[in-house]
Order: C-alpha cells, then structure tokens, then sequence
C-alpha cells in the first residue's frame, strides 16, 4: 500500500481531545470494531509542570470492566514537549478501548488520537 492510498484510506477519531488538564483524563470509549489491522495512538503533550502518565485500557462493552492493556503505556512525560505513539492490535484487546492520563502535577496539555484504516466490505 502506498502513502498516498494510506492517507486516503485513514480515520482518526480523539481518544482525548486537546484540552489543559488539571487532573486524571479519562477519556470517552472508542469501538474497535471497524478496524482488522493495526491502529496508532498518538500522544501530543505540551509544557507542563509536573509529569503525565498515559494508557490505554479497555473494554467489552464500553462502560463497565474497563482494564489496562499490557504493554499499552506510553513513557511518562515530564516538563517539555513531546509526542509519543504505540501500536495496538484490534484483534488482541476487548472491542472498546479509551485513554487515561494520570497528572501528578498539572496542568498538563494533551491530546490522544487514533489512527487506522477501517474495513473494507
């Protein structure tokens, strides 16, 4: 597959929208469902003050039995700038997943977004 057919082909959905938090982010669930490869998460923190420690978790039903996915965590940011992204195979998590940030001190600028191609029928 080319670049070009990727891009063309790409969705992106917010896990997080970009927002100064003060606190945990918890952000809402997203259905995995219409993705058959894998997918990025995308991390993009600004300067902060204190530390933020990003994961993923999921879900079989998108509100109740929410857990961490092993291997689905982002190194802690700190002070300066970054953006940080993990891979995630669909196939081997619960069908919704969601971001938290934990914020040891903030505030603390982020978002989180995901980015595959869905199926083809």
């Amino acid at each position: 597959m080319s670049l070009f057919n990727f891009a063309s082909g790409a969705t992106v959905v917010h896990l997080s929208a970009s927002a100064s938090q003060a606190s945990t982010v918890t952000g809402a669930a997203v259905d995995l469902s219409g993705y058959d490869a894998s997918v990025a998460i995308v991390q993009s923190h600004g300067t902060g003050t204190g530390t933020l420690d990003g994961k993923i978790q999921d879900s079989a039903d998108g509100s109740t039995g929410w857990a961490d996915v092993s291997g689905a965590v982002f190194t802690q940011s700190t002070t300066t700038a970054d953006i940080k992204a993990l891979a995630l195979n669909p196939t081997s998590v619960k069908r919704y997943i969601r971001y938290v940030g934990t914020i040891v001190t903030g505030p603390q600028n982020v978002a989180v977004a995901l980015v595959g191609i869905k199926k083809s029928v």
